[in-house]
């Protein structure tokens, strides 16, 4: 009977090491964070020699946060502008290193997660619109669109007709009155519905590669609505105290990707349709050698 018992506690014990020997890395439900999620996982192998589970294609950022709260995933890719202003619930600002120490602070004080160092790059909303448009009524400018909104149809992802940096303050600040209420529809579907005219404006994503394989143009935002969405890795703090060679190794991550660079890996995937993992490898090979 000692010995079953022994048996059992000694099961239970290397069950429980496993686990937490384990890095379980989550994404979003878009390109940009499945690639980023996956260059992630690949250098915590390399680097840190630990097993990586993937949760790629998860969900939007609700989701993809309450599963890091609820330690169902350790880490995720998550941009800063989205974490003050969709999860902490803060009104847009525009100071990059505002955003960055409050969004720092709240999620540790809060949810126990520590923001690692940025990729680089920023991934802001981009207002879009056919390059046709914008030459054949001089469009350059978010404000710009006012004058055309009620012939217009908008198109937009759920999750920005929900945010707080969203429709709703973007229409406020712009003055922006369509023909009709946007159509909801899922960000992956809102480029080719633009693209094939079955709306007139969608909010994409700057750094999707799509923009320029689909000849769309994105205005500029002249007033300074969206705040900056710099990337980063959002992780347990838990799990970063039991492998801080896990920190050590994203660390090397750090500034590596522009937005330019971005942009091209984004294309590799959606455009080339490239396998992500070997986009991944790739650049982690050239990079981060």
């Amino acid at each position: 009977m000692l010995a079953l018992l022994a048996a059992v506690l000694a099961l239970s014990a290397a069950s429980s090491c496993a686990r937490h020997d384990r890095i379980v890395v989550g994404a979003k439900n878009f390109t940009e964070s499945d690639l980023l999620a996956e260059l992630v996982a690949q250098q915590i192998e390399r680097r840190a020699h630990l097993p990586v589970e993937r949760r790629l294609h998860l969900g939007g950022t609700f989701v993809c946060h309450q599963a890091i709260v609820a330690g169902q995933i350790d880490l995720y890719p998550e941009y800063t502008g989205t974490a003050f202003t969709a999860v902490l619930k803060h009104p847009p600002v525009s100071d990059r290193d505002s955003v960055a120490r409050v969004v720092a602070r709240d999620y540790a004080a809060r949810f126990g997660l520590r923001w690692l160092a940025p990729f680089g790059f920023n991934n802001t909303f981009a207002i879009l619109i056919r390059r046709t448009e914008a030459r054949q009524y001089g469009l350059t400018r978010i404000s710009d669109v006012a004058r055309v909104a009620p012939r217009w149809k908008a198109g937009f992802g759920y999750e920005f007709l929900e945010r707080a940096d969203g429709f709703a303050g973007l229409s406020q600040v712009y003055r922006l009155a369509f023909r009709a209420p946007p159509t909801a529809m899922d960000l992956g579907l809102t480029y080719r519905a633009l693209a094939d005219g079955k709306v007139d404006m969608i909010a994409g994503n700057s750094t999707d590669g799509q923009i320029a394989a689909l000849d769309l143009v994105a205005l500029e935002d002249d007033r300074h609505y969206f705040p900056p969405y710099e990337a980063a890795v959002v992780a347990r703090e838990v799990v970063l105290r039991r492998h801080p060679e896990v920190a050590a190794a994203l660390g090397e991550l750090t500034g590596k990707i522009s937005d330019d660079e971005m942009r091209r890996l984004n294309a590799l995937a959606d455009v080339q349709h490239q396998d992500i993992r070997a986009i991944a490898h790739d650049w982690l090979e050239a990079h981060v050698p």
